[in-house]
């Protein structure tokens, strides 16, 4: 039964668009607030997640428009009227950005005042089965940036509750920037585990005594400035997880150690016989062929089989087909939050060369890549000169791109070829202004650094800068 609401309350509530916003957000169904006439007015996150329209599009639509519901032409309460004294309940299919039919459940229930006139109108959406708002996006997932709805990524995804509950090592596999740290971490976060630390240490970064140390600890004066002792990341993550990257850079002799470590859960620091026995579960990461470092007597074969009881390996980007299209617009509303902008999106001849890229950096790149683009994009549409100078010169483009193994072949086309040569060329002054922000970002917005980068005097930066409106 529908209570009315009291018209100041509720024009007090509307109108403070920032906290109704939070509130909506953090429901877990899609929610619509219109007009009398069904012109959506605010929609929230859990809303854009579903129908794949996001917010600065949907506001001033018809609910129609914004829904694409099947039910809105069959039996729509508010074109063909309805109860006002009564919500509205139904089950509909929507077609998500994709083109694909989402079954969903549909609530409709009028805002009345006092007079019992209508004020306004909330739609509510929720999936149609008992699985989660992101399955029911026909298998769009997200472990913290990890987006995704390609087969390889939905089977990783599904797996990832049941590793969770078990205490196994876990070896995941694939090339840099594919979000291997954070798929073991999300791991841990779901695991009984979660109250521990989740500790990470990087076998590439440190040479072998300093890895040994941070690997199993030292007692005091056992190395050379060690004027106390040091616990070791293998201690520090008791009742947690330790994640080992780069595991493939662990010298042999730490590899021994470690083999041994998983036998008996015993620490020994370095200058020390007394073991200290520690509960800590062990997962690695390695963007190497480990089979093969076997073969070459570079890795332990008995190491290799105590890591690789459970096995997760993440493709790369180029792989995963539309996966690409759904991480841009992840990445585009973060820093789109992050940054204080609003933007409508891509051109087209910006969109096709982010699709047709080979993101040889993987994840890692096309987040840097939207991030750059963001930050310095000056219209509300991000163009071909706001992405990076390099994308239309290196190894990533389809056409020069050569994969590191046989195993990862680079979708090639004709298609693809012509995305960057059909682009219109852009003017001299894009050029420079494109050179100008790629010499800030890498020398960290330091302009004189910049201008050397360049082989140009400050003042000739400067007045470039200006000139372009870069500030």
């Amino acid at each position: 039964m529908m209570h009315s609401v009291n018209p100041a309350q509720l024009a007090s509530l509307i109108n403070d668009k920032d906290s109704l916003s939070g509130l909506f957000d953090e429901l877990p169904l899609g929610v619509a607030v219109m007009d009398p006439h069904g012109t959506v007015l605010m929609i929230n996150k859990a809303y854009e997640t579903l129908t794949g329209v996001g917010r600065e599009h949907a506001v001033g639509l018809k609910c129609l428009h914004a829904l694409r519901c099947d039910y809105c032409v069959k039996g729509c309460p508010v074109m063909f009227g309805w109860d006002q004294k009564k919500g509205h309940k139904s089950e509909a299919n929507i077609i998500s950005r994709s083109r694909e039919k989402i079954f969903v459940r549909l609530t409709v229930a009028p805002l009345l005042n006092e007079a019992g006139n209508i004020r306004g109108i909330i739609e509510t959406v929720t999936p149609g089965s008992s699985h989660s708002l992101d399955e029911a996006m026909g298998g769009t997932f997200g472990l913290g940036e990890l987006v995704g709805r390609s087969p390889q990524i939905r089977k990783i995804f599904s797996m990832t509750p049941s590793i969770a509950q078990t205490d196994s090592p876990v070896l995941i596999t694939g090339e840099t920037g594919t979000g291997k740290d954070m798929l073991a971490e999300e791991i841990h976060n779901e695991s009984d585990r979660n109250d521990g630390p989740f500790i990470k240490v990087n076998c590439g970064a440190l040479p072998e005594k300093l890895l040994e140390s941070e690997l199993f600890g030292h007692t005091k004066n056992a190395l050379p400035g060690a004027d106390h002792a040091k616990p070791g990341r293998l201690r520090m993550a008791h009742g947690g997880t330790l994640f080992i990257t780069e595991i493939s850079d662990l010298p042999m002799q730490l590899q021994t150690k470690l083999l041994a470590y998983m036998d008996d859960h015993v620490v020994y620091p370095v200058g020390s016989t007394r073991g200290v026995r520690t509960d800590v579960r062990i997962m690695v990461a390695s963007h190497h062929n480990l089979d093969g470092m076997v073969k070459q007597k570079s890795f332990r074969q008995d190491l290799l089989y105590r890591l690789n009881v459970i096995q997760l390996n993440l493709p790369p980007l180029r792989e995963r087909g539309e996966d690409i299209l759904l991480l841009q617009d992840h990445f585009m509303k973060m820093f789109q939050t992050r940054f204080g902008k609003t933007l409508d999106g891509f051109s087209k001849n910006a969109e096709k060369l982010l699709n047709s890229y080979a993101y040889p950096g993987n994840i890692r790149e096309l987040r840097n890549l939207i991030e750059y683009a963001v930050s310095f994009c000056d219209s509300t549409v991000v163009r071909m000169r706001h992405l990076p100078g390099y994308m239309l010169q290196g190894p990533g483009l389809p056409n020069n791109h050569t994969p590191a193994t046989a195993n990862h072949p680079v979708r090639t086309s004709a298609m693809d070829t012509d995305v960057v040569r059909n682009a219109p060329p852009e003017r001299w002054e894009d050029v420079q202004r494109t050179m100008i922000l790629d010499a800030l970002v890498k020398t960290g917005g330091k302009k004189k650094q910049a201008a050397e980068l360049l082989g140009w005097g400050r003042s000739t930066l400067w007045r470039k800068m200006k000139n372009f409106g870069i500030e």
